[in-house]
């Protein structure tokens, strides 16, 4: 009797019945109960061991994305504009450096430090005032080099065959384009920073294959530049006095 498990209940048989039943019932609740409490220290244990998981994922920076054409295709329009300090890297790997001035439609001003180099694109040309060389200006159309992609009067890069590249780079948006009509005429590769969409650099691709990359300092649109600076007929008459 008392190497039962039922020692503590009563003697008589309704008792007994009565007293399995019960017995039944708190096995049943511990097994639920055991059950429940395994199921919870596993949740816990696989919680804890995701913990640092959960830790890199939530501080990592959230992936960039690159923005869309219509974007800067807007911006590009908006910019009248603009000066800066630019570097140039030149295909050999020398670098130079000075002022730059844009007016779009149309036109560009690169002013080089330390020389009387200079580089004019204004009405459908491009100049190259260059001291050390016999001839005054050295000059070539405008719609030759892609630069005139973004001094063109409405850049939509939604054009067909227009952007050859467009993707997200160190959190900065690339876009390669091309002249749809002469891809021969080669590539400018412009590089916008984010937030807010700015234009940073610049690396042309001439037809022979050549890589020049301009690398803007200080961009400041909406500026104010006479007309003067955009003028090849007086940059030449000055320069012969």
């Amino acid at each position: 009797m008392w190497a039962s498990a039922r020692f503590w209940c009563p003697s008589s048989e309704p008792a007994l019945r009565e007293c399995d039943r019960g017995c039944a019932q708190r096995e049943r609740r511990r097994a639920v109960f055991g059950l429940a409490l395994r199921y919870y220290l596993r949740m816990i244990l696989r919680r804890l061991a995701l913990a640092p998981v959960l830790l890199l994922v939530l501080s990592a920076p959230a992936l960039a994305e690159k923005a869309p054409l219509a974007m800067i295709s807007a911006y590009l329009n908006g910019l009248k504009s603009a000066e800066a300090g630019f570097t140039q890297i030149n295909a050999d790997g020398s670098r130079s450096t000075g002022h730059l001035y844009l007016q779009r439609p149309g036109k560009m001003r690169f002013e080089y430090d330390h020389n009387e180099a200079l580089v004019l694109a204004s009405a459908g040309t491009v100049a190259i005032f260059d001291p050390k060389s016999n001839q005054m200006a050295e000059q070539y159309p405008l719609k030759r080099t892609p630069l005139n992609l973004i001094l063109a009067p409405k850049i939509d890069l939604a054009q067909a065959r227009m952007v050859v590249g467009h993707e997200e780079e160190n959190g900065d948006t690339v876009v390669v384009v091309q002249d749809p009509e002469h891809p021969e005429y080669g590539t400018i590769r412009l590089i916008f920073s984010a937030s807010p969409l700015q234009l940073t650099q610049w690396v042309i691709t001439d037809e022979s294959g050549a890589r020049t990359a301009v690398i803007l300092n200080g961009l400041k649109p909406g500026v104010t530049i006479g007309a003067s600076k955009f003028s090849i007929t007086q940059e030449t008459q000055r320069r012969r006095q």
